[in-house]
């Protein structure tokens, strides 16, 4: 296993899968292997494995820590990367910020304070962040010309991902933006964190990779040492386990708050997934997978999803639905460069389906299909060609699954209305009613949501009084990405066990009633299980002191005693020869 320093999600769940086939098989042999790791916690959740330490290649790094706490990274990197320009020798400098805005802004203020200087040396500014085209991406590998410096602003993707030859400054800001999950709220928000400790020594390694390098940390030592975490917060403690609940109730793993994480998650976050995979119909009432569960663990993405395509075949509409799924599976294909906004936001709207933006995702792709794939029309039209064609990669992806799954494939044609109702039945559980203007009140939790100004729906005149949305996004508001209008009584219908609908003969204490027998029958379940258990166990326990019995200690058996344990001598078998 490699990279064990990043503790993604899935190096968590197999550390502790691993950990369980260990304890059984004596063949299999694991070393984990890391850059930067507490390798001493590793041993110890391995039952004290021996630690290796391999020295590495790397060359001297100086480090220099800010003598005050700083107010403004932003302006305080423009600085230090100026003062580097003007005084210090040839090198090329990297600069670690958080996100795309931070970035641009950088970029702007360098520029313009090098304009300022009367006669000053060339500067070759470059940024690099996910949403920006790969052709732009590429510049930063190419050698600058002779007498330029070249300065590569980038997020923490250049921390481990890429590495760039002729880096011998450093610029770390300290801050990085994390995704971390609310399972109150069922919402992922991009927060701004101090880096840890493990990430700041990893920044300043980058320094001296292809000769001795300097590199400038705009925190204090005393931040360092006392302010920062040690590790980063491992992945699986900040969001949303849906995905990996179904796939270890799928390898058999009963109780998952007794599974053997090493950092266990917290027990809301995996509650609340196992209520949503409940909601979505793929675990029973006692916790156990269902046969539309099982469907759904073949596709490896969000279950919600999952079940959307599962859905699309009764519906018949799922050639359309693939295609939807796919995009949703990739970055945003829409592509806003800051200097022509609104020739940008024009052609988005050219795309826009009323109703839905699922919808809207559907006509981008069909549009493209029917342009031969074409990367130039991508351009003129504002999308990420890159994108596009990572979807395209999914959605054949999937067609291999569906195939294996003996899913038929269909179209519903025009019918596009067939498609929105089959988006509610997998997104039911994520259902919003209007309040305001823009504004919306989620129908479960109450939590007041808006609209996204990028949405197809925001610009239409009129708002649809119910909405199902894919997720929420927390920056300056809490905001619904990607939604479509739906029709009340498909909620009522296909999500009986939230919503019902008030009309002429509707009395709260009918609806009382119902959820009382509905509780009342969820406890029956459990009580049966139960009960089946503790017979099952009975008889097992009945059968096995039947076996004592009848293979008790004989008298003219030999045995040798060790302590307390009475063990028969064995005859060894001969060798077959």
């Amino acid at each position: 296993m490699d990279e064990a320093h990043e503790r993604a999600l899935n190096t968590d769940v197999l550390m502790g899968l691993f950990k369980k086939i260990l304890q059984r098989r004596r063949d299999l042999k694991l070393i984990v292997t890391s850059a930067t790791m507490n390798s001493k916690r590793f041993s110890d959740f391995y039952g004290g494995a021996p630690e290796f330490t391999i020295p590495g290649r790397t060359f001297p790094v100086d480090v220099m820590f800010h003598r005050s706490p700083v107010e403004d990274y932003v302006d305080q990197a423009v600085q230090q990367v100026l003062a580097i320009h003007v005084g210090k020798p040839a090198g090329d400098i990297l600069v670690f910020m958080t996100g795309q805005e931070d970035i641009e802004v950088t970029c702007e203020l360098v520029r313009e304070r090098l304009d300022a200087l009367n006669d000053p040396p060339k500067l070759s500014i470059l940024p690099i962040y996910s949403q920006m085209p790969a052709d732009l991406q590429a510049k930063i590998f190419d050698r600058a010309p002779p007498g330029v410096r070249k300065c590569i602003v980038a997020t923490n993707i250049a921390e481990t991902s890429l590495t760039v030859d002729g880096i011998m400054y450093v610029v770390d800001a300290g801050f990085s933006k994390l995704k971390v999950y609310n399972p109150r709220m069922g919402m992922d928000t991009l927060q701004i964190t101090p880096i840890s400790q493990a990430n700041a020594s990893q920044r300043s390694g980058r320094a001296g990779r292809t000769g001795p390098g300097q590199a400038y940390r705009l925190f204090t030592e005393k931040a360092f040492r006392d302010e920062m975490y040690i590790q980063t917060i491992p992945e699986i403690q900040r969001t949303n386990l849906s995905n990996t609940v179904l796939l270890l109730k799928s390898l058999g793993v009963k109780d998952l708050l007794d599974f053997d994480f090493m950092d266990p998650p917290p027990q809301d976050t995996i509650t609340t997934s196992l209520f949503d995979l409940w909601a979505l119909g793929a675990l029973d009432n006692l916790g156990e997978l269902t046969d539309l569960g099982r469907k759904m663990n073949a596709f490896p993405m969000d279950p919600s999803l999952a079940k959307l395509l599962i859905m699309s075949e009764m519906y018949g509409c799922s050639e359309e639905m693939v295609t939807i799924v796919s995009m949703l599976s990739v970055p945003n294909v829409f592509y806003r460069p800051k200097e022509r906004q609104e020739e940008s936001d024009a052609a988005r709207e050219k795309f826009f389906v009323p109703e839905s933006d699922h919808l809207t995702y559907l006509h981008v792709y069909t549009q493209w299909k029917a342009n031969g794939y074409n990367d130039r029309w991508c351009i003129q039209h504002f999308l990420h060609s890159k994108s596009l064609r990572r979807a395209k990669e999914v959605r054949d992806q999937l067609l291999d699954i569906i195939k294996m799954q003996n899913m038929e494939m269909v179209s519903c044609g025009t019918d596009w209305d067939i498609i929105r109702k089959c988006i509610c039945s997998g997104y039911y559980h994520q259902a919003a009613k209007v309040k305001g203007i823009g504004e919306y009140i989620n129908l479960r939790t109450s939590v007041t949501v808006q609209l996204h100004p990028t949405s197809a729906l925001y610009g239409l005149g009129f708002l649809p009084d119910y909405v199902v949305y894919h997720e929420l996004i927390l920056t300056s508001k809490e905001y619904m990405s990607t939604v479509t209008s739906v029709d009340p009584h498909w909620l009522a219908d296909l999500g009986g066990v939230f919503y019902s609908i008030k009309e002429k003969g509707y009395s709260a204490r009918e609806k009382r009633i119902t959820e009382t027998e509905f509780n009342r029958k969820m406890e029956i379940e459990a009580q049966m299980a139960a009960d089946k258990k503790r017979q099952e166990d009975e008889l097992h326990a009945e059968e096995e002191l039947k076996l004592v019995k009848k293979t008790g200690p004989s008298k003219d058996r030999k045995t040798v005693t060790s302590g307390a344990v009475v063990k028969p001598v064995r005859k060894r078998a001969g060798r077959g020869f």
